[in-house]
Formats: structure tokens, C-alpha cells, sequence
């Protein structure tokens, strides 16, 4: 090769590496020029953003109160919860650290380490891991708070439900956030580390308590330290959640739950006129202070109860109605017109049907001669037992069941309501593949068998009677309220849940039978009470034991009245599991006898000599 050829080469190869140069400084000067004037404010933001710190400011709860307002059900109080930002845990020392505030806090480790899995270790977001830490022990956590990187506290409200008692079962309780629940709240805004209501007006009304938490964005150095600044700062502040009142009357209340006593059962009263709760009473109760204040083994203790505290039995469980269903039986038959109401059916105590004696709760010589009337101021089963069968007939006794609102909910504001059951002979068919028989037509026709109810259906089907076969949607809420000004913001109307076509005239009879029960029938003796007219039926449900049975009693009150605002229902229910003493109708005339007269528990059952009164052993209505 030439020297000529040799140096044209070197100039061509120069000139691509010059080129080649030139166009990498170009490239780079565009890049440049891009990010930090045409993408200058993209750039600046992220890089802003990843110097700032945002944490969450929880939303303080809304609080609860009785009707009055005066009476708060569920308050909040100051305490601390201790969180971990895993991120700001150095590499490797995770474990060291858990163990470290394991020891403090007295949490066991794999309890704190099951809320903070492997795949939050990058996570800068403080994962909370123990609430209600009293102020000392947040003090140890300050004394070590160099050898504890990504620990923190900070003040966190915690539910108070004061001495609660029996009011648990309405207002229910509140706890953290479930993934369950968090994979289904997830797009109405629920987080990681939320308290959520979990039973009772808590779970029913949480989106209005839980108000809307706020943020504060810390703008921090390397290590996590927030950098001095007029902006350093930047503060959301959250909203409180709604204050709520309920329709509960804390002084009947306090009547009720002492009128039932410690014995397995629920009470309960409302006004008809509007369908508002006044009180609402199931025992066993339980503390729902526990799930905040509690051990785990007392939470067990009460989870594995045999009497099962955690049930609300006015709306989660059902009972044979008993005679108290003859008032559905009585409406059928005036309705209906098949049997005439001044007839009379001979009641010698006794029949016999098919291949048994069917026996009424009064043996030989039984009631003697009974028309409707007094066949529901005595009870009689006989009556009730051949009419049924032989006159109205099961499609029709199915048909009023259903019309009083039996085998539905009532659609009652609370969690958890059950449907109670109506057998029919198709279900009997399906079921035991069995036709339905006479005997069954007998069984249902004084409220046994499978008929199931509710002791809230059981106050409906009374309050049906009371207005003329109105019913309004049993209901506890009255008010939601402004957490600072206190003022109202919406207010609870009556809502009408379904109206019968029977006409006023019935509900009039049977308005008068039901007196007949406290003038001259079986509640003659504990309810004929000074104070105030009584209407109501009572009824004994049978569970196949010899020695004891449910005790019913259902009324409302004042009997004649031109104010239907003044009136109550009064149902109660004590199961058969308690020592047979005929109490529901004790009970109920102490609430009445209470309410009516201005009374305490105490001096109510003064007022009506109660206080000496022995349990009544074997009676059955």
C-alpha cells in the first residue's frame, strides 16, 4: 500500500471518529436540554416526591349517644400504637429489631412478624403493630430509639364503651382491618391498618363514623430526617367521623335489662307508631371493651361460652311462637269468617287424634264451653286445635303468617338478622318427602312444630294489631349529628315496611281479645296493674322437656289511647334453658309498670310486690 493510500485512510477513519463525537455531544446536549427545560418540572416533582415523606393522620371515630344525647354509648380515648417502616430497617437487622420491640411491648415475635411479611421489607409505609401501649412503655421504646431504626409511636384514639352491659349487642365493637374485608372495601377507601366496625351500629353505620383520615408530608434526607423549611411540612387535616344518635332510651334500658335478669332470653321495646327501638335487650352480653383493652383468652372464653354471648337473640334467634301466635290465628279466622266468633267449642281438657291424645295445657276438666274470646283469654289449644284443622285450614293459617310479616326480616338497621321459618306442605314434601297431615294443620295452628320466629317479628306482628295493620321498619338510628357543632345534619323518618289489607275492624276484635288475656285470662295475675291498660297474649313453647319450656309474653300499652305516639310494645322471651319460672310475664309487667310510671327497676317491682315473688314452678300459661 502507498503512502498516499495510507494517509487517505487515516483522514477518512479521523473524520468518522470526529463525526462519530460530534454527534454523541449533540445527542447528550438535546438529552440535557430536555430533562431539565422542556422536562425540567417532571424531573423536579419526582425528585421532590422522593424526598418526602407522607404519613396518614387517622380520622378521630364519630361517637354514639342515646336518644336524649346526653347518654354517650361509644366514646373515644387517648392512647398510642407502635409502628414499624420496614425500609427504614437497615438491611439484615429486621429480625433483630422485632425481637428487640417484642421484648418491650411483651407481643409475641411471630405475632409481630406475621404483620410484616417478607415482601413489606421495601415498604416505606409504617406497618402498625401494637395499639393501646400505655404511656411508659412507649417511654422504654424513646430510651432506645437509636438502637430501634423504622420504630415509631404516635397517638391513636381507641373505641371506650364505658360499663356498656347489655347495650353490646346494639352497639357492637370495632377492631383492624381483615385482607377479607380489605379485598372488598378496597375501592370505597379502606387501607391497610384501618379500624372498621365489626358487629352491631359500629358495622351498620361505619362509613359515617369512620370520617376521613388526613396526611402530613415530611420533606426528609437520606436517612429519614425531616429538612428544615418554609415547606418541610404539609398537613391535611382529617375530618371526624359523624356523631350518631340512637333511638335507645338509656333509662329503659337500664328497666329492661333488669326486668329479664340474668336468665338466657331477650326483651325488647319499640313504638309502633314509628318503628323506633327504645330498648333491646339479649342475654348473655359481653364487654366490647375486650377487643381493645382484652387478652385473647378472654376473647376465647367468651367465643367458646356454650350460651353463645356474641348472639344478639332478638334478631339472631328464632323460637316456636307458642300461643302467642293464636293473635295470627285469631285474625285469620275473624278475616276469614269460617267459623263464627260467639260459637262455641267444647274443651274437656283432652282429644284424641289419630294415633294420641292431644292435650291442652289445662287437663280435666279442661276449659268447658269457649267462644273466640275466651278462647284466647284462656288459651285454649283445643279451640284453636279443631278450628284450624277442620275450618281454616293450613294454606290459609300460612297466608296470615306471611301477611303479619312472619319468614322475613324486617329490614332493622343492625347486622345479622335472621328469617325466622313458616313450614308449608310443599316444604314438608321436599324436605322429608312426607305429606303434610292434620296433625301438622294442629301443631302449627298453636304456634308449634317448625314455625320459627324472631322475638322482633314477634313485636311487628303486635304492632301490626296496634295500627291497624301498619308496620314501620323497626329502626335505632334517629340522628346523625356534626361531630363539632353538634348540629343535626339528618334525621330518621318512619319508613312504612308493608300494609295489610285487613280491614280496622278485626285488628279492633283482636285488639280486644288481647285485652281479655290481662282481664280475665292467663296474664290476669301480672299484668292487671294499676298504672296503665295492658293488651298482650302469652305463650309457652314447647322444646321436649318435661320440667320447662319458653316463656313468651307480647303486649303493647296504653289499651285505649287517642295519642298512638304514647303507645309501646313489650315482647319478651326467656328460654327454656333457665329454670322454669314463667318470668316473661313478670318481666314485662316491671318494664310497663317502670316506663309508665316514672319507676326504677327497683321501684317498680316494689310497686307491684314483686319482691317477694317465688319462681312459679310447672305453669304453663
Amino acid at each position: 500500500m502507498s503512502l498516499d493510500n495510507h494517509d487517505n485512510n487515516f483522514g477518512s477513519r479521523t473524520g468518522i471518529l470526529r463525526f462519530f463525537f460530534i454527534l454523541i455531544f449533540v445527542v447528550y446536549t438535546f438529552r440535557l436540554f430536555s430533562m431539565q427545560i422542556l422536562s425540567g418540572e417532571l424531573y423536579r416533582s419526582r425528585a421532590q416526591n422522593i424526598s418526602r415523606r407522607t404519613t396518614v393522620i387517622p380520622a378521630q371515630r364519630g361517637e354514639i349517644y342515646d336518644r336524649n344525647f346526653n347518654q354517650p354509648l361509644a366514646m373515644n380515648r387517648d392512647s398510642f400504637a407502635v409502628s414499624i417502616t420496614p425500609a427504614d430497617v437497615p438491611r439484615g437487622e429486621i429480625g433483630e429489631i422485632i425481637d428487640a420491640v417484642s421484648k418491650i411491648l411483651n407481643v409475641p415475635h411471630d405475632e409481630i412478624r406475621t404483620k410484616i411479611p417478607t415482601q413489606y421489607y421495601q415498604l416505606y409505609q409504617p406497618v402498625e403493630i401494637a395499639v393501646n401501649v400505655p404511656y411508659t412503655v412507649v417511654a422504654s421504646l424513646a430510651e432506645r430509639k437509636d438502637l430501634l431504626p423504622g420504630v415509631s409511636w404516635h397517638s391513636k384514639l381507641m373505641r371506650n364503651y364505658g360499663e356498656s352491659g347489655s347495650i353490646s349487642h346494639i352497639i357492637g365493637y370495632v377492631g383492624d382491618i381483615t385482607r377479607d374485608e380489605l379485598t372488598t372495601l378496597y375501592n370505597k377507601g379502606y387501607q391497610q391498618g384501618d379500624v372498621i366496625g365489626k358487629a352491631g351500629i359500629e358495622r351498620q353505620y361505619d362509613e359515617l363514623l369512620r370520617g376521613k383520615e388526613g396526611r402530613e408530608t415530611k420533606t426528609v434526607d437520606v436517612k429519614g430526617r425531616r429538612i428544615a423549611g418554609q415547606d418541610s411540612v404539609i398537613r391535611e387535616i382529617p375530618q371526624m367521623g359523624k356523631n350518631l344518635v340512637l333511638t335507645i332510651d338509656s333509662n329503659l334500658q337500664t328497666l329492661t335489662e333488669k326486668a329479664l335478669g340474668e336468665r338466657i332470653g331477650a326483651a325488647l321495646v319499640m313504638r309502633p307508631a314509628t318503628g323506633e327501638i327504645l330498648a333491646m335487650v339479649s342475654y348473655p352480653w359481653y364487654d366490647p371493651n375486650i377487643f381493645t383493652n382484652g387478652s385473647r383468652s378472654e376473647y376465647l372464653a367468651l367465643a367458646n361460652d356454650p350460651n353463645k354471648p356474641f348472639i344478639n337473640r332478638v334478631i339472631q334467634s328464632s323460637y316456636p311462637p307458642a300461643s302467642t301466635f293464636k293473635i295470627v290465628m285469631t285474625t285469620g279466622i275473624l278475616a276469614e269468617n269460617v267459623f263464627p266468633k260467639e260459637q262455641y267449642v267444647l274443651c274437656p281438657g283432652e282429644i284424641r287424634y289419630g294415633d294420641r291424645q292431644w292435650r291442652c295445657h289445662i287437663r280435666r276438666p279442661g276449659h268447658g264451653r269457649l267462644n273466640l274470646f275466651g278462647a284466647m283469654a284462656q288459651s285454649c289449644d283445643i279451640y284453636y286445635w279443631m278450628v284450624g284443622r277442620d275450618h281454616l285450614g293450613v294454606e290459609r293459617i300460612v297466608n296470615y303468617t306471611r301477611e303479619y310479616g312472619y319468614g322475613q326480616p324486617t329490614g332493622i338497621d343492625l347486622p345479622g338478622e335472621i328469617t325466622g321459618f313458616i313450614p308449608t306442605p310443599q316444604w314438608k314434601e321436599r324436605r322429608f318427602h312426607e305429606k303434610w297431615l292434620n296433625g301438622d294443620t294442629m301443631n302449627i295452628s298453636i304456634g308449634q312444630g317448625f314455625l320459627l320466629v324472631t322475638p322482633l317479628q314477634m313485636a311487628n306482628m303486635v304492632c301490626m294489631v296496634v295500627n291497624d295493620g301498619k308496620v314501620f321498619r323497626p329502626h335505632l338510628l334517629k340522628e346523625v349529628r356534626d361531630p363539632v357543632s353538634g348540629a343535626v345534619e339528618m334525621s330518621v323518618q318512619p319508613e312504612l315496611l308493608f300494609q295489610s289489607d285487613i280491614s280496622a275492624d278485626i285488628f279492633e276484635n283482636v285488639r280486644r281479645d288481647m285485652r281479655g288475656v290481662i282481664n280475665e285470662g292467663t296474664a290476669q295475675y301480672p299484668l292487671n296493674i294499676k298504672t296503665v291498660e295492658i293488651a298482650g297474649k302469652t305463650g309457652t313453647g314447647e322444646v321436649g322437656l318435661q320440667d320447662r319450656w319458653h316463656s313468651w309474653f307480647t303486649a303493647y300499652a296504653p289499651y285505649n289511647t287517642q295519642n298512638t305516639d304514647e303507645r309501646i310494645v313489650v315482647t319478651v322471651i326467656v328460654e327454656a334453658a333457665n329454670k322454669w319460672e314463667w318470668w316473661a310475664p313478670y318481666a314485662s309487667a316491671v318494664i310497663f309498670q317502670g316506663y309508665f310510671a316514672g319507676q326504677s327497676y327497683e321501684e317498680a317491682v316494689q310497686a307491684l310486690g314483686f319482691q317477694y315473688l317465688m319462681p312459679v314452678q310447672g305453669r304453663r300459661e
